[in-house]
């Protein structure tokens, strides 16, 4: 089995922690669906849409179901909205 080394800009490394420490990662990740969609699908699925970022951030915020199937995504009122705005534009950048 090989191996191969990553790199990861500093800024998408902090975005990721910053998606472990609020939470999102138990259901979300980059690459794969878990519970959630993984985060490069919601960026494709949002391309070109200009008025992504303010409903992907209201619906963080507010959690909600139906975008992406039954499974409802929960509230997140305990993560800053400063911190779910940069969460959104990394995800949406991906």
């Amino acid at each position: 089995m090989a191996f191969t080394a990553m790199t990861v800009a500093p800024s998408a490394l902090a975005d990721l922690v910053l998606a472990q420490k609020s939470g999102c990662t138990v259901c979300h990740s980059v690459e794969a669906a878990i519970v959630g969609p993984a985060y490069k699908d919601v960026a494709a699925k949002y391309r070109g849409d200009a008025a992504a970022q303010d409903r992907l951030v209201a619906k963080v915020m507010a959690g909600g179901v139906g975008n992406w199937g039954q499974v409802p995504m929960p509230p997140n009122a305990h993560v800053p909205a400063a911190d779910i705005k940069a969460l959104v534009t990394w995800i949406l950048g991906l």
